[in-house]
């Protein structure tokens, strides 16, 4: 009888476990589903109820208690349960219930969690990496027992819309991770989630008896950037051609790290480029209704910082890709942040909002007003500030244009900048919208509206897979482009005819590998990739996808 062997052949492990040990390891236990012979060979007998489960009725039993919780925080301790004892269990009900779980174990529940940490917090996952270990990082990572092909990091400084939550971010690395393996097949064991615990400056978190993260002011200026620097040569060296993902970090960090690394590491940063990609998607998505071109298009955002100017890099390069220069490009983009419009001459500008500060235009202290002062055609909100799209900001919008496009891209739900059921209401069921967080179809005047997500899960784990399979040693943004336009092509027709602008979500496992294909392309074409093309790229891919299956 063979025993269970691990997928990845780096484990540390120079023998699998047996008995008890082998039922506390998530990656290979298998609960009540080891068959008779297993138990005989594997040293379980006695350890378990006699009873032999499929996989299926363990899914099943799964879905039967979580559906009784009574509060999604209580789904995602339950999963999050799950996930510590048996790995495979736990992505074979995400990806068979991707719809109904994947809310829980990410936006907008995640949100939630992160705020919790400290008190639900049963077993660690993932690295804590603290400015105490300067020094010893290198060390310190020797101790993950698997050799990461991808690590998703964060220094909890910018939690979606909830700001500085010091250790407890690390809900969001793990979450990413989580999304990786159940949407596009990335192994579990090549998965690495790291917080870089600088300290917090958050007084609730400080004074909180359950807060597990460093408690004092956080680390800033060079001593900031050396001990980022330590740990980007440390995960470089421990685990070879690794997969590093930026994740939540404040504007004045994102930026300044995304330039500094992505020409001499394969590093991106999600809320910039990955939020980008799926913005643009749903761009080219909702133009395929309304018939209009990208390079014709005046975008107006609320929001001025990573995803903004992100989604605005993209943008203008998309339309200059339609024809457009530069320069007509960059008008037909435009930034209002919480002190108004982005013009030029405006005191106190930081570098990554000054390409879009247009001069020849006074400026103008709120949104509405630069609405009816630019007449945009799309606005997309990605500000954070919940119900900023207020009724006259629909309207205004619903008058200027038959077909408004209306993004409402902040999460979790409460910092949306509307509904779904307030988008099409405002604008008579004109509206092209998606969202940033889930919402229910709408009904309005005899017609069902289906909105979609414009969740980067739609992109990033596709992304990663097609790095990672083709040993790529950087990720450029002409992968993100591809990866845009990938994602708008698998919008059906039906899709688009009931209001939604992305794929159904139950796709996104085929979404994601043709996301993977085209970025690998990319990689091969540039010369970045680790060997020749393959004939079939697409099947190189597929290769690789981990399947949760006993």
């Amino acid at each position: 009888m063979n025993r269970p062997a691990r997928v990845v052949a780096q484990s540390k492990s120079s023998h699998s476990p047996q008995g008890m040990a082998l039922l506390r390891d998530p990656l290979l236990n298998k609960g009540t589903a080891f068959t008779e012979a297993e138990r005989e060979a594997l040293g379980l007998r006695g350890l378990l109820p006699p009873c032999v489960l499929t996989m299926e009725t363990q899914a099943q039993r799964v879905l039967t208690n979580l559906r009784t919780l009574p509060t999604d925080l209580e789904k995602y301790v339950a999963l999050n349960a799950l996930h510590d004892r048996n790995e495979a269990l736990f992505f074979r009900v995400v990806v068979d219930n991707i719809d109904e779980i994947q809310p829980i174990i990410y936006t907008p529940t995640v949100g939630l969690a992160c705020q919790k940490y400290g008190l639900i917090f049963q077993r660690p996952r993932g690295m804590f990496i603290s400015s105490r270990d300067r020094g010893q990082i290198a060390e310190l990572l020797k101790n993950w027992p698997y050799q990461a092909k991808l690590i998703v990091v964060t220094d909890g400084e910018r939690i979606l819309g909830l700001g500085d939550l010091g250790a407890n971010g690390m809900g969001i690395p793990v979450g990413k991770l989580s999304l990786y393996s159940a949407c596009a097949g990335v192994h579990p064991e090549a998965c690495l989630p790291v917080v870089l615990d600088v300290g917090t400056n958050n007084e609730e978190l400080l004074n909180d008896p359950y807060y597990l993260g460093l408690r004092e002011r956080r680390l800033t200026g060079e001593a900031y950037d050396s001990f980022v620097d330590e740990f980007m040569q440390a995960a470089r060296k421990t685990f070879p051609g690794v997969l590093i993902q930026f994740e939540d970090f404040a504007n004045h960090s994102a930026f300044k790290l995304l330039h500094k690394y992505r020409d001499e590491a394969c590093v991106f940063n999600d809320d910039i480029q990955g939020t980008a990609a799926v913005a643009l998607a749903g761009l080219f998505s909702a133009l395929r209704v309304n018939g209009g071109k990208l390079r014709d298009q005046k975008i107006l955002f609320l929001g001025a910082g990573e995803a903004a100017t992100g989604i605005a890099d993209l943008v203008v390069s998309a339309m200059m890709a339609e024809g457009a220069t530069e320069a007509d490009a960059l008008r037909r983009n435009w930034l209002v942040d919480s002190r108004g419009l982005v013009v030029n001459g405006r005191q106190g500008l930081s570098g990554h909002k000054l390409r879009y500060a247009h001069a020849d235009q006074a400026p103008i202290s709120d949104f509405l007003t630069a609405i009816k002062t630019l007449k945009p055609t799309a606005i997309i909100g990605v500000a954070a500030v919940g119900g900023a799209f207020m009724p006259e900001v629909l309207k205004a919008m619903a008058e200027l244009n038959e077909q408004p496009i209306v993004f409402a891209l902040s999460n979790p739900t409460s910092k949306a900048e509307c509904s779904a059921e307030d988008a099409y209401r405002y604008t008579e069921g004109r509206a092209l919208f998606a969202c940033g967080s889930p919402y229910d179809p709408v009904k309005l005047n005899g017609r069902s509206f289906v909105p979609r997500q414009g969740n980067n899960s739609y992109i990033f784990p596709g992304v990663g897979l097609g790095v990672i399979a083709s040993g790529s040693k950087l990720v450029t943004d002409e992968m993100f482009m591809a990866a845009a336009h990938t994602l708008a092509d698998c919008v059906g027709k039906e899709d688009l005819a009931q209001g939604s602008l992305y794929p159904a979500l139950p796709r996104i496992r085929e979404v994601s590998v043709r996301i993977a294909a085209a970025v690998a392309d990319v990689a091969y074409q540039r010369g970045l990739a680790d060997g020749p093309a393959p004939n079939d790229v697409k099947a190189l891919v597929q290769s690789q996808m981990y399947e949760p299956k006993y």
